[in-house]
């Protein structure tokens, strides 16, 4: 028989601490008398120690990483220097703010110097100097700055450093120097700069990664994947991420985090947790500036390719070099020719407009009105936009009628994420509208559904 001991386990006590009789004061004899009723052996020195309930250790998790968000968002630059000569051996923008690192070394150097000559009662004690971070005003952005030992701390904000974020710096700059010590001794000492994956370090410490560009992962196992779509959020994260990347090569959390909180109406706190779940599970993966730069040209290329194929798109194409090729030719015309012009295109458009070719319909009054305007037909000006009010009447109800069927459908197969964003297309139609008064009554039913599909979330 082999003997083992389990450390830290949980222990579901099985009732409710509200109605429980014996709650808390003989909870341990409690326990205990469960355990051995289980056949496990209890040591006197046992330890038992009540938690959290998981409702609440989430919501602590979700604090902490809405957090690190807010936080990394409020970095614009980070700059580490040399204490003793003011050297700078890590310039690193996790922004575009346009700092001048050399510039802004004087300015440190100066700033400090001065206030450190009005610490003179500081001076003396090792605890105050070892906890004090240094504040201050550069042209539109903070200063945060923190002297260690041998490297000087400078984060460059958007606004004042909150206190998690002096945490974080506090205990980054011990970190950093227990692990680069010998490196920081051969910069000190012969002038040598040789940090190796010092980037990479100060992503992981500060959480820049949740500024990176985003991509997803190629392939997400069947058990992954299965779970994924027991979670409504991350499940409307990958949608929405798809969405995204269907349109460009890469995402950012805050774009994907606004879109997601729009639809399932939760926090900003919650649905960040989830996208950060998926992070950790690498479905969601960072990628450097670099690569994504690289990533926007690959899909340019592959857009035009894709343009030059499709004949739809190259209609488009054509069209526009048609209204470029009106324009040309107005400029020979007389207002004769021009109204003869105009009635023609205006021909066209009733035809295409009897024939339910909406678009086309389209395309040739903005043809006729273009003239209209151009010479100056009072008129027909307002008889022509009148046409083009009517079929953008009739473009909108096609557009609701097959929103709100795509929603109904998405609803019946309890797809509660595309019934939602469905009903908003509806909802944003209506809004839209030259009085939206008038669909009032409809937008209040729209978005009372909307609100009972939010709650299934």
């Amino acid at each position: 028989m082999v003997y083992f001991e389990i450390s830290r386990v949980g222990f579901n006590c099985g009732r409710d601490k509200g109605e429980c009789s014996l709650y808390p004061n003989s909870c341990l004899e409690c326990i205990e008398g469960q355990i051995k009723e289980l056949g496990l052996k209890i040591h006197s020195n046992i330890k038992i120690i009540e938690m959290d309930s998981e409702e609440k250790r989430l919501q602590m998790f979700r604090e902490l990483i809405w957090l690190k968000f807010l936080n990394v968002l409020n970095i614009k630059h980070i700059l580490l220097m040399d204490l003793n000569s003011g050297l700078s051996f890590l310039n690193y923008p996790v922004s575009e703010a346009g700092i001048d690192a050399g510039l802004l070394s004087g300015f440190i150097q100066a700033n400090i110097t001065y206030s450190e000559s009005g610490r003179v009662s500081e001076t003396n004690s090792t605890q105050a100097q070892k906890h004090h971070f240094f504040e201050f005003q550069y042209q539109d952005f903070n200063i945060l700055l923190k002297n260690g030992d041998f490297v000087r701390v400078c984060l460059i904000l958007d606004h004042k450093a909150s206190s998690t974020m002096k945490t974080i710096v506090y205990n980054f700059l011990d970190d950093f120097e227990k692990n680069y010590r010998t490196t920081l001794l051969n910069l000190q000492r012969f002038g040598v700069i040789d940090f190796k994956g010092l980037e990479e370090y100060i992503v992981d410490a500060f959480d820049v990664q949740l500024m990176f560009p985003m991509v997803l992962t190629h392939t997400i196992a069947p058990d992954v994947l299965e779970e994924i779509n027991k979670n409504n959020i991350q499940t409307a994260i990958l949608k929405f991420a798809k969405d995204f990347l269907a349109s460009k090569p890469f995402f950012f959390i805050y774009s994907l985090l606004n879109e997601v909180k729009d639809i399932v109406n939760l926090e900003s706190k919650i649905v960040l947790y989830e996208i950060y779940q998926l992070l950790k599970m690498r479905i969601i993966i960072p990628t450097t500036i670099e690569t994504a730069e690289s990533s926007v040209k690959t899909f340019q290329e592959a857009h035009a390719r894709k343009i030059a194929h499709s004949q739809v798109i190259s209609h488009i194409i054509h069209n526009e070099n048609e209204l470029n090729e009106l324009k040309e030719r107005a400029t020979r015309m007389d207002e004769d020719s021009a109204r003869k012009a105009m009635l023609l295109f205006i021909k066209k458009g009733k035809t295409a407009e009897k024939a339910k070719i909406f678009q086309e319909a389209q395309k040739e009054y903005e043809k006729a009105l273009y003239l209209a305007s151009g010479f100056n037909f009072q008129r027909d000006i307002g008889k022509i936009s009148f046409m083009i009010l009517e079929l953008d009447k009739i473009n909108s109800l096609m557009e609701i009628e097959y929103a709100m069927n795509a929603g109904e459908s998405a609803e019946k197969k309890k797809n509660y994420i595309d019934a939602i964003r469905h009903f908003k297309k509806v909802v944003s139609i209506f809004e839209n509208e030259a009085n939206p008064s008038n669909s009032e009554a409809r937008i209040k039913k729209i978005q009372k559904r909307i609100a009972k599909l939010q709650s299934n979330i």
